[in-house]
């Protein structure tokens, strides 16, 4: 089926508008014409729905997607099939695609990274929960709502932990800039592969271009297996380099050990509590061992110095062949890189350290043997030149070298040759400067931090930050629990001081779901419209109530129910077919 604008699929959702093309099919924007909302609609290719076998289990995946229930996971409302095509029903998530957001701001603060990695983390850790891996994390699968939320979308290649990969003999899905390397080597892709993913993304965003490029998906695939991420600047805070490089560690056993540990050591390094984030995810550490330890908390605000690329496009998702004796050959060829650089070091003695051979007993006045270098004794030297000066300078000091002590010299009053001054001759002093004041750093407040979070837990937060806080008023919100947070105002840069006001949910509007007694179909549609119910409308058979009328109500009439949720009204058809009544059972005569 070739999607065009103003068809209908399944009899109720009319294409109205193409949003993008992607690996795996096109989205559309549609009209749910029962509910009359806007959805997006997911129509996958005919290459992946041509097969039955791939349909059925897509289909189940697409049940179990459907049942997760997070503020971060765009929802998927419906699937189904039209002409041989397979198509998501999903929610419309207004923003954009980070990989647009990359690509505009081509670099993004570390604090936001860490905002956006635990967002994401917090919402993959849903899925994981229930054996269900994303298997495709990149920049276009994350859309940022103009909140600063995160929604992740497009499970559409994820597999289910007890079923079979969806993926051919010999072929591996994925996006090759952001595949782990247990996926290239075709093992089974796990919630560790999705940490993989987003550590690439993270690293994308801080400096401006992905780890690993290539000339090829294939070559990418190899980076991935066998060559080690280039390091970060070092302008960049030691906590966000060594949780981003526990994230790529190609051992998954060395990554974090799940998306929500994941999640609170990000949060962790953004608040300065870097002994939770080391608690979190104790890979850090090893990360720690060759660039030192983290003592103190840091800024994190500034973004890392790099050369933009002019354009980063969002590769599509693509089928790759396994790279298991890639795998091999590059190995081989990165050990024998390694031999080389051994080989070159050892034989090369002015590279050698000062003090190779300071620990030998060799005493023999032969030349300087191999691995010592020629500058070993004049550096002894100046260090003894050094120490003499000190100790001259310290005896001249006492007062060692004028035969007057120290002390005596101290006690002298001192008289001076020169004449008094007089009041008027006073010279006048020297204006003294006073002292700059820097700036009060600015504090990073972003939204997306704190909504859907306990108030008191913010507000703890934000005073701890040195801003002050002003509860506003409660507000009705469906997404957000009562109690919760729904809104912050200002968020971005802030002075410390500055008033925050925190909107907390009261948590979704209820209403009564008005009577059905001798309304008709189209009268109570709007009455069901008035007290802010979405109507769905259906039909069964009544014997009770004349055809044309409300039979019942689900939820009950008179019951309370959340504004804005739906209420299914049946409507008679009329009175159901009689039945015929039972044969009544024979007499057997007795004899």
């Amino acid at each position: 089926m070739r999607p065009t604008s103003g068809i209908t699929l399944g009899g109720r959702f009319q294409l109205t508008s193409r949003i993008a093309i992607g690996g795996m099919g096109e989205v559309w924007k549609a009209q749910d014409l029962v509910l009359g909302r806007i959805v997006a609609i997911k129509i996958l290719k005919d290459e992946y729905t041509g097969d039955p076998g791939f349909r059925a289990r897509f289909r189940a995946e697409a049940k179990h997607t459907a049942l997760l229930n997070h503020v971060g996971i765009a929802n998927v409302f419906d699937y189904g099939e039209e002409d041989g095509s397979a198509y998501l029903v999903m929610e419309l998530v207004p923003g954009e695609p980070l990989s647009a957001l990359i690509e505009r701001e081509h670099v993004l603060s570390a604090d936001w990274t860490l905002s956006m990695i635990a967002q994401t983390a917090r919402a993959l850790s849903v899925a994981h929960a229930q054996g269900l891996v994303h298997r495709d994390v990149k920049p276009g699968n994350l859309l940022i709502t103009p909140e600063g939320r995160v929604k992740i979308t497009d499970f559409g290649i994820a597999r289910l932990a007890d079923q079979v990969p969806l993926t051919q003999t010999g072929q591996v899905m994925g996006t090759a800039q952001y595949l782990a390397p247990e996926q290239a080597t075709g093992q089974v892709a796990t919630g560790s592969s999705d940490i993989y993913s987003l550590g690439i993304i993270g690293y994308e965003c801080i400096t401006g271009h992905r780890p690993f490029s290539g000339e090829s998906q294939i070559a990418i695939a190899l980076a991935q297996v066998n060559d080690a991420p280039p390091p970060l600047p070092d302008t960049l805070p030691t906590p966000v380099r060594a949780l981003l490089m526990s994230m790529l560690a190609k051992d998954p056993a060395n990554r974090p050990a799940n998306a929500l540990k994941l999640a609170e050591a990000a949060e962790a390094i953004r608040t300065g509590n870097i002994t939770a984030a080391h608690a979190a995810v104790p890979g850090m550490l090893l990360f720690e061992a060759t660039t030192g330890p983290i003592t103190a908390p840091v800024d994190i605000n500034a973004t890392a110095p790099t050369s933009v690329v002019g354009s980063v496009s969002e590769p599509s998702t693509t089928a790759l062949p396994l790279v298991g004796a890639g795998v091999a050959a590059g190995a081989a060829a990165t050990r024998a890189e390694a031999l080389g650089a051994e080989r070159a070091w050892h034989d090369d003695p002015d590279e050698n350290s000062l003090m190779g051979d300071l620990d030998s007993e060799e005493t023999s006045d032969e030349p300087v043997k191999r691995g010592r270098s020629p500058w070993t004794w004049p550096a002894v030297a100046l260090i003894a030149l050094l120490l003499f000066a000190v100790a001259a300078l310290l005896l001249q000091s006492l007062g060692v070298f004028d035969g007057t002590p120290a002390a005596t010299k101290s006690a002298a009053p001192t008289v001076s040759s020169a004449p008094a001054t007089t009041p008027s001759e006073t010279p006048s002093e020297t204006p003294t400067q006073e002292p700059t004041t820097a700036a009060p750093a600015t504090v990073l407040i972003s939204a997306a931090e704190f909504l859907g979070k306990p108030f008191d837990a913010v507000r703890t937060t934000l005073e701890q930050r040195g801003l002050k806080v002003k509860r506003g008023d409660d507000v009705f919100n469906a997404d957000v629990a009562a109690g919760d947070v729904a809104e912050l105002s200002p968020t971005g840069p802030l002075a410390p001081g500055t008033e925050v006001t925190v909107t907390v949910s009261k948590g979704p509007e209820m209403a009564t779901v008005p009577s059905f007694r001798g309304q008709k179909a189209d009268a109570y549609d709007q009455a069901l419209t008035d007290a802010g119910f979405l109507p769905a409308r259906a039909e069964e058979a009544s014997d009770t109530v004349p055809a044309g009328t409300v039979a019942r109500v689900v939820p009950t009439a008179g019951s309370q129910a959340a504004k804005g949720s739906i209420v299914t009204y049946y409507v008679s058809t009329g009175p159901a077919a009689p039945t015929a009544p039972p044969n009544p059972p024979t007499a057997t005569p007795t004899k």
